[in-house]
């Protein structure tokens, strides 16, 4: 019997042997003098050294219970982030949303009237206002302003230098038309001295573009307003829009 057991037993002793030899020649995971019972680190077989040439391939393990995964305030930290980027946003908006850029007219400033032999032409001095409620500058591209007596078009006025309205402000203009009234019976009208007062009714189709904020915005307004043409006027008198 001892010798049958031998026999059984003498196969195994080959695969312990070469266990040994390898536990030797690699300590165990977590130990430099191979006496720990745990079992072979798999990356650096215990040397506790990483082989050349593998370090990008190579994965750090953390285990779940380490107190760097469970970051203290995370709940709060986000909820102060999210709250950053909420008053962030509302503030951009409120800031650059566009606003509105109004165009009022003000009052005719003077009337200078010169008589020719075919023709009356006059100069009208008008006076506007431009209101920028924008937290931006508005720049003016340019601006056109058509006028009509009795429903015919009698002069165009482009103007194109004018300059920028800063933030929150309001500025104001002098736009000067010249009318040149060729139509005879208006020309016997205004060169009559039968008559003290030549009014005429005179319509301004005003039409400005404007920039800002990255695009172009179109302002039209239409004022009626009364002048005498048959004398010069220097009498600053409101106008209706």
């Amino acid at each position: 019997m001892g010798l049958a057991s031998r026999a059984k037993e003498s196969p195994e002793l080959p695969k312990e042997t070469e266990k040994a030899k390898t536990l030797k020649q690699f300590p165990p995971y977590g130990s430099m003098n191979g006496n720990s019972t745990g079992d072979t680190c798999p990356t650096c077989r215990g040397t506790g050294r990483i082989p050349r040439g593998q370090e990008d391939q190579l994965v750090a393990v953390i285990p779940c219970n380490d107190v760097r995964l469970k970051p203290r305030r995370t709940k709060m930290y986000v909820f102060v982030s999210m709250a950053v980027c909420l008053l962030l946003c509302c503030l951009i908006l409120f800031f650059l949303f566009p606003r509105s850029v109004t165009l009022t007219p003000v009052s005719v400033l003077s009337v200078t009237v010169y008589f020719s032999p075919d023709a009356v032409d006059m100069q009208v001095s008008n006076l506007i206002n431009i209101t920028n409620e924008n937290f931006v500058p508005v720049q003016i591209v340019d601006f056109n302003v058509q006028s009509l007596v009795t429903n015919i078009v009698v002069g165009n006025t482009k103007i194109s230098n004018l300059t920028a309205i800063q933030s929150r402000s309001q500025q104001s203009y002098t736009i000067q038309v010249n009318l040149p009234i060729v139509d005879k019976g208006l020309n016997s009208y205004c060169k009559s001295s039968t008559i003290k007062i030549h009014t005429l009714f005179l319509e301004l189709q005003m039409t400005m573009n404007i920039s800002y904020l990255s695009h172009t915005e179109q302002l039209s307004l239409n004022s009626f307003e009364y002048i005498d043409c048959g004398t010069n006027s220097t009498i600053p008198h409101p106008v209706s829009g």
